[in-house]
């Protein structure tokens, strides 16, 4: 292990009590709609199971991440990538203290909102819907988990507890600032509405957990797309060498390995890489609950800042590794070809549906009869967002006489 992971004695990975800035599930403010209390799990335990038997966490399978699923089937998809981002939360908040259940959960729900076809499909989602909105996939996890899941007999929504939905709201951080003004655009209307039901606090920074979940997003995607672009060929080891961050690791594993094969030189960079980032992540949160010391979660959400981060150099080299994926990953010629493809289908779904919502399948239509323009817009770009790929396709097909191959 390289000499970063000095200074990491006694910040414990195994378990220890909770501390006092992690969120409480016997102190929950709570759900929207009151729920007896179970014997045998706390109420981010519940959230969680939740979550898991949801009809939005079973689409996730096919939901692409970078590659379509037609491409192949070793590569990512958003489950796997939750699955990934999950186990990465867990291991942060156990080593800070926090409630693993908390951070588990907002990291398995983070991507429910997520379109076909990845960010390709959010954004001519967005496109579409921009005469009443626009689409956010952050807002669209919170109308899948409060309004679009229909499974219980007393309300819609999973009804979860109001920690989970901050966190899902609030995991990268606050929406709004002091004056009310939205701090990267307009806040969302769904937001706003469930806001009005159930205060989230938009102006003040999620619990630890939230955090937790948020960064471990960035490092499972950071290291497993190198993994998918490398497992494609649109990546190649050699072009990973200039790299401060990738490109160290690596010469550190040829070094200590000379006659390495390129696939286990891959998953050997993939699990250092991952294993520095969090390490470096523990040691920067620990710093900042040593300068902030909090004494409640409410500390933590009035701290003006966020605690879970990177270091300031392991921030610096993480953009530098962005910076090269989309350059040389996500705007490849190859990706953009299917991107084109993906993004005609998801528009054509739209537009169809729009001018004829009969076109969509029992359960859907009957709700449109008299609907005014906006109410009909979001009521089909629900549909579309909860589509997996391989029934955006086929959708396409029967609607259209041809469809692009995203093969």
């Amino acid at each position: 292990m390289t000499g970063e992971t000095q200074g990491l004695e006694g910040i414990g990975f195994g378990y220890r009590p909770r501390a006092a800035w992690a969120s409480d599930p016997a102190k929950t403010r709570g759900r929207l709609f009151p729920e007896a209390e179970s014997p045998t799990r706390t109420a981010f335990q519940r959230d969680r199971d939740r979550i898991i038997h949801s009809t939005a966490f079973r689409r996730l399978r096919h939901k692409t991440q970078v590659f379509i699923a037609e491409e192949g089937d070793h590569y990512r998809t958003r489950l796997t990538h939750t699955i990934e981002v999950a186990q990465i939360a867990r291991a942060l908040a156990r080593a800070l203290r926090a409630d693993e259940d908390l951070a588990e959960a907002v990291a398995l729900v983070h991507d429910f909102g997520h379109t076909p076809f990845g960010h390709t499909g959010e954004d001519a989602l967005n496109d579409r819907m921009a005469p009443w909105g626009g689409f956010d996939h952050n807002a669209q996890s919170l109308r899948a988990v409060t309004r679009l899941e229909r499974r219980y007999a007393e309300f819609d929504g999973l009804n979860l507890s109001w920690e989970t939905l901050e966190g899902l709201v609030k995991h990268n951080g606050p929406l709004v600032g002091a004056n009310g003004e939205g701090l990267h655009g307009p806040v969302p209307r769904s937001i706003l509405d469930y806001d009005a039901l159930q205060d989230l606090e938009l102006d003040r920074y999620a619990g630890i957990e939230a955090q937790c979940a948020a960064i471990a997003d960035d490092i499972a995607y950071d290291a497993h797309d190198i993994d998918d672009g490398l497992r494609s060929g649109l990546l190649g080891l050699d072009m990973l060498e200039g790299l401060e961050l990738s490109g160290s690791i690596l010469r550190e594993v040829r070094a200590l390995y000379p006659a390495l094969d390129a696939v286990r030189a891959g998953h050997e960079l993939m699990r250092r890489q991952i294993t520095l980032m969090v390490e470096d992540v523990i040691r920067t949160a620990n710093a900042h609950l040593a300068e902030i010391r909090p004494e409640s979660v409410e500390d933590v959400h009035d701290a003006g800042r966020a605690i879970v981060t990177f270091s300031p150099s392991m921030r610096t080299r993480e953009k530098e590794l962005k910076a090269f994926l989309y350059a040389n990953l996500y705007r490849n010629p190859v990706v953009l070809r299917v991107r084109e493809g993906a993004d005609r289908i998801v528009r054509d779904l739209f537009d169809a549906y729009f001018a004829d919502p009969g076109l969509m399948p029992e359960g859907w239509r009957e709700l449109l009869g008299k609907a005014e323009e906006r109410v009909k817009a979001r009521h089909v770009a629900d549909f579309l967002a909860g589509m997996t790929d391989n029934y955006a396709v086929k959708e396409h097909r029967r609607l259209f006489d041809h469809t692009p191959d995203l093969g």
